[in-house]
Order: structure tokens, then sequence, then C-alpha cells
């Protein structure tokens, strides 16, 4: 199965969704929020860099979980990139 490449609205998705990781994380260091969430420090570096885009859905409840934040606030930081192009 080949994947589709992402679109730019999805990139900028996974850029939003990152930025929203990082806030949650405040002072905390990267590797204690990443083990307490059952990932690598590098999958969620990767992640708060926009570098991995669409991380599984896994990981983004774990992490919600990890930084005390709802799945639905990460869901929105991901789709407020794809409502702006829809808007426009």
């Amino acid at each position: 199965m080949v994947r589709n490449p992402l679109t730019p609205e999805q990139l900028e998705a996974g850029r939003r969704l990152g930025q929203r990781l990082r806030a949650a994380r405040g002072d905390r260091p990267l590797a204690e929020v990443a083990l307490t969430a059952g990932i690598s420090p590098e999958t969620l570096r990767k992640i708060e860099t926009g570098r991995l885009p669409t991380p599984a859905f896994g990981t983004i409840a774990c992490l919600s979980e990890a930084l005390g934040l709802s799945v639905q606030d990460l869901a929105e930081a991901w789709t407020a990139a794809l409502r702006l192009k829809n808007a426009s």
C-alpha cells in the first residue's frame, strides 16, 4: 500500500499539534513526558517540531494523559489548520 504525500494543510496541522504539545509540556523535561506517555524522547521531539505531523491515535491518547489534556483539545489543535484552509 502506497501512502499519499501529506498536503501542506496536513503538514501545518502537524506543526500546530506540536506547538500545542510543546506549550502544554512547559518546563517539564521532554524525556520525562515522553517516558510517562510510553514513547521515546525522539518521537516526542519529532511530533513537537512537526517532523511527525500525523502521530498514531494511541500516541496522542497517551500524550494527552501525560500532559493533562483532553484528546479533544489535541484534535482541535490539529484540525484548526484544516478549518482555516476550508474557510479561505
